[in-house]
């Protein structure tokens, strides 16, 4: 099998580097069908893909050749893949199916071949009728899976399951009072040791914005098997977004949320937050408001009033070894157009149109006590239509000396993929990675995996044609 090569050497002032880009050969693929880039840990790469109940692994070395492909035998009773994890090396394989009318949930472990390790039957459901809806959250170390459906609206039904020793942590079932997950729910975490952090947003309207407070359930070995409730006030502010993760090192549940006052469509600031593991009353919250200056760069408008930023989110958290953190806000949005009144088909017959915009990135170091470090703006803009943005945004690349944020010049076929490389301080590089010209290439970022301190590889999709992307810095 022919693979192209492309190698390009440039210097940055802060950052000198050499990146050498491979390109494998295209797989056939279709609209529907499910795949996921799994690193070996030994410098080759595997690609799980799923096409309604057959399931394969192709097997690439390190200049991306595809050398063998095998298909795997999940269960003979139409399995219902739910997700496909890497977990360092060995990838576990998440599904369902049918036994006698009652729904099994069950994993297998494979090895880097796609040989069978182990498999292991997590639930058999009595008197189930319907198939669950089952979401998966990944652990930090990539060793324990959470998995959760919810019924009726408010009952949960979580599992933790310890990917490395192919063992089910524990289980549980709970309701909860005056719940409605479109307006409630904002995230569902796991820690390294198989703990569940469930986080709510209660009462985040004006008419009680007094009473406004995040709400959090735990439950695991941290809580010796009892569901823990605490609450966070949130001081009279709206939530307007919010992103948690848990620092397993210094053992915190952390939090980098926007917030509103009066107007509830725009940000007012940020706001940090930092939650003891061991003791929930240890509550760190600080609340900062966005400059005028900030706002008019991203706004792009010239001393204009400070009105808060609008169509802006959370998109990502990285900690720092001291217990603060450093979060990435994006400025996105999405207009639909040409819709009849029935909201589906405009009058012509035609599916609506969706227009996408990615545009500028903030990055806000904090300190552990809630105090700014350093403050910077990304600039960046996309825009896409009815591609439900695929190609748009970034990838955070992370090494021990910089953060690399690597995302499309333009969504378009004929494009120019950009980076900044971003130092400890705040300071950063923007330079030129690749040209995809006559390369027919889409690269998704959004999708690409991190391999190594100076390796990812990220899919490209174009024309039903699947091809993945090597960057070795």
């Amino acid at each position: 099998m022919k693979n192209k090569i492309l190698a390009f050497l440039f210097l940055l002032p802060l950052f000198a580097q050499a990146q050498t880009v491979t390109v494998s050969e295209a797989i056939s693929t279709r609209d529907n069908d499910y795949y996921e880039v799994i690193p070996d840990n030994r410098g080759n790469v595997l690609l799980f893909t799923s096409k309604q109940t057959q399931f394969k692994v192709k097997g690439f070395d390190s200049n991306l050749h595809e050398k063998w492909e095998k298909e795997l035998e999940l269960d003979k009773k139409r399995p219902e893949l739910i997700q496909a994890v890497p977990m360092g090396g060995d990838f576990c394989v998440f599904y369902q199916f049918r036994k006698k009318g009652n729904p099994v949930l069950k994993a297998h472990r494979y090895s880097p071949s796609a040989n069978l390790r182990d498999s292991v039957t997590l639930k058999v459901f009595d008197k189930l009728f319907y198939t669950p809806n089952y979401q998966l959250v990944v652990s930090e170390d990539k060793k324990v899976v959470l998995i959760y459906f919810v019924e009726q609206s408010n009952e949960f039904t979580v599992f933790s399951f310890h990917m490395g020793q192919m063992k089910l942590l524990w289980e549980t079932n709970f309701s909860l009072d005056d719940f409605l997950f479109q307006r409630d729910f904002l995230q569902m975490l796991v820690d390294n040791s198989g703990n569940m952090h469930l986080a709510l947003s209660r009462d985040n309207r004006r008419a009680r914005q007094d009473e406004h407070h995040l709400e959090i359930f735990e439950f695991g070995e941290a809580t010796q098997g009892i569901l823990q409730r605490y609450e966070v006030p949130m001081q009279g502010h709206l939530t307007y977004h919010a992103l948690f993760s848990f620092d397993n090192l210094n053992k915190h549940l952390v939090a980098a949320g926007l917030y509103s006052g009066d107007n509830f469509a725009r940000a007012d600031g940020y706001f940090f937050l930092s939650i003891a593991q061991a003791n929930h009353d240890s509550q760190m919250l600080r609340f900062r408001p966005f400059e005028n200056d900030f706002v008019n760069i991203l706004e792009e408008k010239e001393k204009a009033k400070n009105k808060g930023l609008a169509e802006v989110n959370v998109q990502e958290i990285v900690h720092r070894k001291d217990g603060g953190i450093l979060f990435i806000g994006e400025l996105n949005k999405n207009f639909q157009r040409g819709v009849a009144t029935d909201n589906y088909y405009s009058r012509t017959g035609m599916r609506p149109i969706v227009d996408y915009y990615y545009d500028d990135l903030f990055l806000v170091s904090i300190h552990p006590n809630g105090e700014e470090h350093w403050k910077t703006i990304l600039h960046k803009k996309q825009y896409s239509q009815d591609d439900d943005a695929i190609y748009s945004s970034y990838f955070l690349a992370k090494t021990p000396t910089a953060l690399r944020v690597i995302f499309n010049d333009e969504i378009k076929q004929e494009n120019t993929v950009s980076e900044y490389v971003v130092a400890g301080n705040g300071n950063f590089e923007h330079s030129t990675v690749m040209n995809t010209e006559r390369k027919e290439l889409s690269i998704r970022f959004r999708d690409a995996v991190q391999v190594a301190a100076d390796e990812i590889i990220v899919p490209s999709e174009r024309r039903n044609r699947l091809k993945l992307v090597k960057i070795v810095y």
